[in-house]
């Protein structure tokens, strides 16, 4: 029996020239008890949709009915879980629950108001939590608390409106474990808004992609066995060939065909003596243990005494390598990444580079951050030109501009150099990053987490862009992600870390995988699944903070 009911609905916004049509034509029936996740790009209109379906938009043509009645207004039938926690700061846990159920329950007694509240804050794990105010919780616990919220109002159809977006991966993996959970028990009608591909195969009976154009696409429908486990589903064959059918149908509607090349790269010859095209220069660059990490100590002062985060970390990497350093939340993948980037001093050990001691920070190695740090005030152009003025000295500005533009196509901004940097999009800020980094024309780039703010499917098409990048330059790279498929996607070995205080190389994987990669064809190929169940073996074992004997392992690239 259909539930839900869309017929022929539009949406936009704006007038005239600044009219911007967001969903168009969209005709879809969900039935009572489904769980269906709806699938898109950033600004494809996601939560315009997920928005009309709970009151708070009205269509601009066509209908949508709850029941069989046209949705007008919010209601509680209809429990919303947005992106961001709205939880009220001065209220408990408990409080923020209960203003649901006082909502929904007026006449409940107070003691009946309470067993519920109980109920469904014990129901997302939080029973010992209920007491703490919003500060007090971590954003993984706060967005429980919401789901918590929407839950008590008892509706009879659940929205989630990108609920996991916000909360690292191992946070995300275990909510998305706990919704699945809830919905299980209860068979709520359920839509999931999210840009995670694997989520939706975990959780939904239908995936619709949202096209970039506003209209649905053709559903695919999850026919995996429920109850469903994220690690067993690795080795399910309905899991990869789903996977690797939404994954082709998202990347040919969102990212194919956006790579230009109109410009080659000039001959120019960088301060710190790498030439961009002149094979002489490049004699002076051992091959062999190019980047050297030798029984590397980070240790910090505490009033309890010495801490050491970082112990014997130990690594050697040849020119041109390209490593993914991955591991849980406070490993120190990222303290190892600033110390060979010269912004955190070695405790003990060392890092050579290129057979030299790594000592402060210096244009020969590149960082792009998560965050993109840009100057606000400047184009993306200048943003680049910035590092490129420095590094180049004795080029023309003629050369040096065409360092720049040249970063700037190959990372898709040819028609935004000229934008500020304060009027680009989180993605588009990212590309100026790493514009900048290979502009640098770097010994060592060095990537920390370096897509970890935005949505999936733009960390996808950043991917394509990077990979497309480093071919053309086979750059040393260190990639520090949590991302099991990018870690495997981008890298010649996969660096595992065990957990900290005290943490260490744990496990290396050698990803014997083609070159020229795209994730379509990893997808595909009969040994990818392997090195994934690796890295997430690996991972399981330190999930809940144990701290496993780490196995003996090489740690040379011979």
């Amino acid at each position: 029996m259909s539930i839900l009911k869309f017929e022929n609905v539009s949406k936009g916004f704006g007038q005239g020239l600044h009219r911007a049509e967001v969903l168009k034509d969209i005709n879809l029936e969900v039935e009572e008890g489904e769980f269906l996740a709806i699938l898109g790009f950033s600004g494809s209109g996601k939560s315009t949709f997920m928005n009309l379906i709970a009151g708070l938009e009205m269509p601009d043509t066509g209908t949508v009915s709850f029941k069989g009645q046209q949705i007008k207004e919010p209601g509680p039938e209809r429990g919303l879980v947005f992106q961001s926690y709205s939880l009220m700061p001065w209220l408990t846990v408990a409080g923020n629950v209960g203003l649901a159920v006082d909502a929904v329950f007026p006449k409940a007694s107070k003691a009946e108001r309470a067993a519920k509240v109980e109920h469904y804050v014990n129901m997302v794990g939080l029973g010992h939590a209920m007491a703490r105010r919003p500060a007090e919780l971590s954003g993984g616990m706060r967005q429980r608390v919401a789901v918590a919220r929407a839950l008590a109002m008892n509706p009879e159809m659940l929205l989630l409106d990108e609920p996991l977006s916000a909360l690292d991966a191992l946070t995300r993996a275990n909510l998305a474990d706990e919704i699945l959970h809830i919905w299980e028990q209860d068979k709520k009608t359920c839509i999931l808004i999210t840009n995670d591909v694997d989520e939706a195969i975990l959780l939904a009976d239908r995936i619709i992609p949202l096209n970039p154009d506003g209209t649905l696409a053709e559903p695919f429908t999850v026919d995996i066995p429920r109850p469903r486990d994220r690690i067993e589903m690795n080795h399910h064959d309905g899991f990869k060939t789903l996977r690797a059918a939404v994954t082709k149908y998202l990347m040919e509607v969102g990212i194919e065909a956006k790579i230009e090349e109109t410009r080659t790269l000039p001959d120019v010859t960088p301060i710190h003596g790498v030439p961009s095209a002149v094979a002489k220069a490049q004699e002076g660059l051992i091959a062999d243990r190019f980047l050297d990490f030798s029984q590397l100590h980070k240790v910090y002062p505490t009033p309890k005494g010495p801490l050491t985060v970082v112990e014997d970390f130990d690594l050697k990497i040849n020119r041109g390598e390209f490593i993914s350093l991955i591991g849980h939340s406070g490993c120190g993948k990222s303290t190892v990444l600033t110390m060979a980037a010269g912004l955190n001093p070695i405790s003990k050990g060392a890092i050579k580079l290129d057979g030299r001691h790594v000592e402060g920070a210096d244009p020969e190695r590149a960082v792009v951050f998560q965050s993109p740090n840009l100057f606000p005030w400047l184009s993306a152009k200048e943003n680049v030109a910035i590092g490129v003025d420095k590094v180049y000295p004795n080029a023309s500005q003629a050369e040096r501009q065409d360092v720049v533009e040249y970063y700037l196509e190959r990372v898709g901004l040819a028609d935004s150099m000229d934008k500020g940097a304060a009027s680009l999009s989180n993605g588009m800020k990212q590309r100026v990053g790493i514009a900048r980094a290979f502009a640098l024309s770097p010994k060592l780039l060095l990537l920390d987490e370096p897509f970890g703010m935005l949505d999936s499917l733009t960390r996808w098409e950043l991917q394509e862009v990077l990979m497309e990048v480093w071919s053309r330059t086979q750059v040393t790279a260190i990639c520090v992600t949590h991302d099991v498929d990018e870690a495997i996607l981008l890298a010649d070995r996969v660096v595992m870390m065990t957990n900290g205080p005290q943490a260490t190389i744990g496990k290396i994987v050698d990803v014997d995988l083609p070159r020229p990669r795209t994730r379509k064809a990893l997808l595909e190929h009969p040994d990818y699944y392997t090195y994934r169940q690796e890295v997430l073996d690996f991972l399981e074992e330190y999930e809940h903070g144990a701290k496993p004997k780490p196995k003996p392992t090489a740690i040379a690239a011979e």
